[in-house]
């Protein structure tokens, strides 16, 4: 079977873009992806586009085709919440193993911060609740990720300082990285001191909403010009629930499932894996992830943090962008930029933020409330 490469990325910086719709975004991304994969539109022969809650376009995957001149043989759009983009790159994968394409384009972005107003975003986010059950009661989605952080912190007997660890780390990371939105210095102090906005769950263990854009280029060759070539490997989805009211199983969201199946699919054991991007819209997310797909033992990932494996000396580095909680967060474009910058390590790509070469890295990516979740496995090759 053929192999997938991810062959390029670009992305825009994350903040806020006054006056840039989604799809200006989009481009600009896709023109950085496409000039480092060295193909031109002409050959891209795939379009994959995520979702845009400020553009909710029927058909929004030709619609970027259309403003980005392309004339694909295959166009989807998809909605899988934080998922979304890693679901995309698994369906690229395919489609390029498969022989269906051999250059395809993965995008998305929005204007997030910018393009829509709060009681606007609380609405739509609000789609994530269970409509009869939850959301008639006004929750929120930081709201039902505070519950699980209560639930967690009760049953291993940790503290809320244990998950302000996790926020430092990623601001520690993002300071280095000069498109990320949240660069200045925190401690758990700091993180403990910011406002209350779901307890236990303060402003500074959430994700910012972000303006922001990225773009990959997925094909069938290996695409190393200028470094080291990556490629997809392995990749593995779960979906166990929906909404918070039927989750049957703490312990068991459906990430080590996930996981286990690409990792399977890789041919690779979780001791082969030496750099990690795992999605963290709040600080309870990544506590949650890292321990059920076995990085850590429950309960045991705030102190992981403390000894510095997760750092970027460390033997695990974690999110070395800055991760959602201080790089950004523009809905799908969020968990990309995870993707964009595991390929930057491992290809050799990451300039002055450059850790010591890595060979295997795990991609982790939930939707919803630790509902939809794509692991993909990203190797070095050369």
């Amino acid at each position: 079977m053929i192999d997938a490469y991810i062959a390029g990325v670009g992305n825009t910086r994350f903040g806020r873009h006054e006056g840039r719709g989604p799809i200006d975004l989009m481009a600009e991304a896709a023109d950085q992806a496409l000039a480092q994969a060295g193909v031109s539109r002409q050959s891209i022969d795939g379009v994959l586009c995520g979702y845009a809650t400020t553009l909710p376009h029927l058909m929004l995957a030709s619609l970027v085709s259309e403003r980005l001149a392309l004339r694909p043989l295959y166009a989807h759009g998809m909605q899988m919440g934080g998922a979304t983009g890693a679901g995309m790159v698994m369906l690229a994968r395919e489609l390029v193993r498969a022989g269906r394409c051999r250059q395809v384009l993965v995008v998305a972005g929005e204007n997030r911060a910018t393009g829509q107003s709060r009681d606007g975003a609380i609405q739509t986010l609000a789609q994530v609740g269970d409509p009869d059950f939850e959301v008639p009661n006004g929750a929120s989605v930081p709201a039902y990720y505070a519950l699980l952080a209560s639930r967690y912190l009760h049953e291993h007997r940790i503290t809320e300082a244990d998950l302000a660890e996790f926020a430092v780390l990623m601001r520690r990371h993002a300071a280095s990285h000069p498109d990320a939105q949240l660069t200045a210095p925190i401690s758990v102090a700091d993180v403990l001191a910011s406002k209350p906005i779901a307890s236990p769950l303060k402003l500074l263990d959430c994700c910012p909403i972000s303006d922001g854009a990225v773009a990959l280029v997925i094909t069938a060759e290996p695409g190393d010009r200028d470094g080291h070539a990556v490629a997809l490997t392995g990749a593995g989805q779960a979906h166990h629930h929906q909404h918070v009211s039927a989750i049957a199983d703490t312990r068991d969201f459906g990430a080590a499932a996930s996981a286990g199946r690409a990792l399977e699919e890789a041919g690779v054991a979780l001791s082969d894996i030496d750099l990690l991007a795992i999605y963290d819209s709040f600080t309870i997310t990544l506590a949650i992830l890292l321990e059920e797909i076995g990085i850590c033992a429950r309960g045991a990932s705030a102190q992981r943090v403390r000894d510095g494996a997760f750092g970027t000396d460390g033997e695990l580095p974690l999110n070395t962008h800055g991760g959602l909680l201080s790089f950004g967060h523009s809905g799908a474009a969020g968990g990309m930029a995870h993707i964009a910058e595991a390929y930057r390590q491992l290809a050799g790509r990451a300039g002055s933020r450059q850790i010591a070469p890595r060979r295997r890295a795990l991609l982790h990516a939930d939707g919803g409330v630790l509902s939809a979740h794509v692991s993909l496995i990203l190797e070095r090759r050369g």
